[in-house]
């Protein structure tokens, strides 16, 4: 049998040619003309030597020349390799050189990263976005062009994903045509109701799984149409949602809080035109409800929370119509997909609880990747009974709906007791003052761990360590308040905008 995720572009090319796929800086792209653009760009990477099977990493902002660049990848039968605009050229290099990358399909923009990265890991950097995008046939009598995909299996790797490192060198997740095809199928048909009339707006990185499967392949299953942001900025981000009348949005926390800000301003100065939103999407990080409500009301809509994870293509949960939407939770797992709860002082075995008892997820189905790349050791521990362990503690009641505690990594123990740190941060951006909250545990000689919460103030708010410290002491119990609070402008963020505990800690804890 013959499966390609390719066929996610393919299909709207030759069914409505003229449906305009992606909006961007003004500049609109049908289904036909991006489709040609991507066999073109495939037969020239075939004339670099890209085989089937081979990877080709994929350097690009949110332009045109992702989607391009990523199914024309596809089409030469080969395996992308989005990598994360922000890396170093020596990060960048890692990655190549783990992945074990034959070219570098690299934008304009970061064409001096990308040939150091590249020189590195010793190979050739294929230019696009810019006057140097066509590099010359390496041999004369290659085909000059493709007429169609070629053909790959169900279970043939189709992307690796690599993890933000947030416990060590990145990891590549390796999902295959199955896994990523039915993730944009059932996201678009089953989870979000996307019809070939709806307009999305693109702010979602698509180097990162979620903008990738959720935002550019679901809206491509349908032949809705994208438009493009290459930098989120709330302000321009609503300018284009009316311009272009938009009636999707899909974004992380930070983007819903900068949108729900940005539009009261306007209210508040006469601008009282707002987007009639259909439906809003919120994963990669845990959404706080202050931020759920706010948005909700003033985009007059429902934030539909969702969770997933890179090793499951991504969605795994959504809050979905069918079930409606239950505020603080992320909803039901997505169709042909099992999330659970087990045991989790338990390694060896899957050891399932009953619904609403606490322990970690496990996920099985279509969406679950098949390994890590080159690391078989990681594979045993993630991949056991045929579960997937997220290393994400939560429950699931008795109606079906997830809901996501903290990660098993993350957890405090103070004094012998459990503090779950999403807990303590849902307390804390009650607070009038407080914009966001990250709570870790730090060594401490007398508790074990002691709460320490680092947070960021609203704009021309202020308040003091000690006031937010007796303000939690009214609202949370004696072992879960924070002892020590840590003021930040910003917190270090992963490609999917999660806080980056782990350098949290390391930072106060050298201090």
């Amino acid at each position: 049998m013959s499966l390609s995720l390719a066929a996610v572009l393919a299909e709207p090319a030759w069914r409505r040619p003229h449906k305009t796929a992606v909006i961007q800086s003004g500049q609109q792209v049908t289904y036909a003309d991006l489709w040609a653009q991507a066999l073109d760009q495939a037969a020239a990477l075939q004339r670099l030597g890209v085989e089937p099977g081979d990877r080709v990493a994929l350097l690009s902002p949110n332009v045109v020349d992702f989607p391009r660049g990523y199914y024309a990848i596809l089409a030469a039968g080969a395996v992308v390799v989005p990598i994360h605009l922000l890396l170093t050229p020596t990060e960048i290099a890692y990655i190549l050189k783990d992945s074990g990358a034959k070219v570098l399909v690299a934008h304009a923009a970061r064409a001096e990263d990308a040939a150091k990265a590249a020189d590195l890991a010793g190979i050739p950097v294929f230019p696009v976005g810019g006057p140097a995008a066509q590099p010359a046939p390496a041999d004369a009598e290659a085909p000059a062009a493709l007429r169609t995909y070629v053909s790959r299996q169900p279970e043939d790797p189709a992307v690796i994903i690599y993890t933000s490192g947030t416990t060590g060198q990145p990891k590549g997740a390796v999902l295959t045509h199955l896994n990523m095809v039915m993730n944009a199928t059932v996201s678009a048909f089953d989870c979000n109701d996307t019809s070939l009339h709806d307009v999305a707006l693109g702010c979602l990185p698509l180097f990162h799984i979620f903008g990738q499967s959720v935002s550019m392949n679901s809206v491509f299953r349908v032949s809705a149409t994208l438009v493009m942001q290459p930098r989120f900025d709330p302000d321009e981000a609503i300018d284009l949602m009316l311009r272009h009348e938009v009636n999707t949005f899909h974004g992380v926390p930070q983007m819903f809080m900068a949108l729900a800000g940005a539009a009261r301003a306007r209210v508040a100065a006469g601008r009282a035109e707002l987007p009639r939103l259909k439906i809003a999407i919120s994963g990669g990080a845990s959404l706080p409800l202050p931020v759920l409500e706010s948005f909700n009301e003033v985009f007059e809509t429902s934030i539909m929370e969702g969770y997933g994870l890179s090793e499951t293509s991504p969605t795994a949960t959504v809050n979905q119509a069918l079930f409606g939407a239950k505020a603080g939770t992320v909803g039901h797992p997505v169709w042909g997909v099992d999330v659970e709860v087990a045991r989790a002082e338990l390694d060896d075995r899957i050891e399932l609880l009953a619904r609403g008892e606490l322990g970690e997820l496990v996920i099985r189905g279509h969406g679950v990747f098949t390994g890590y790349l080159g690391r078989p050791e990681a594979d045993a521990e993630a991949l056991v009974d045929g579960w997937f362990r997220t290393g994400d503690l939560g429950t699931k009641d008795e109606a079906g709906y997830v809901t996501i505690v903290d990660r098993k990594k993350d957890l405090v123990i103070r004094g012998g007791f459990n503090v779950y740190p999403r807990e303590v941060e849902d307390a804390l951006v009650q607070h009038p003052a407080i914009a966001e909250a990250a709570v870790i545990g730090l060594s401490d000689e007398v508790h074990g761990e002691e709460i320490c919460a680092c947070v960021i103030l609203k704009e021309g708010a202020s308040a003091t360590a000690e006031e937010i410290i007796e303000w939690s002491k009214e609202r949370l119990a004696k072992h879960k308040y924070p002892r020590r609070i840590e003021f930040r402008t910003h917190f270090p963020l992963g490609p999917s905008m999660k806080v980056l505990k782990r350098e949290l800690r390391a930072e106060l804890t050298e201090g």
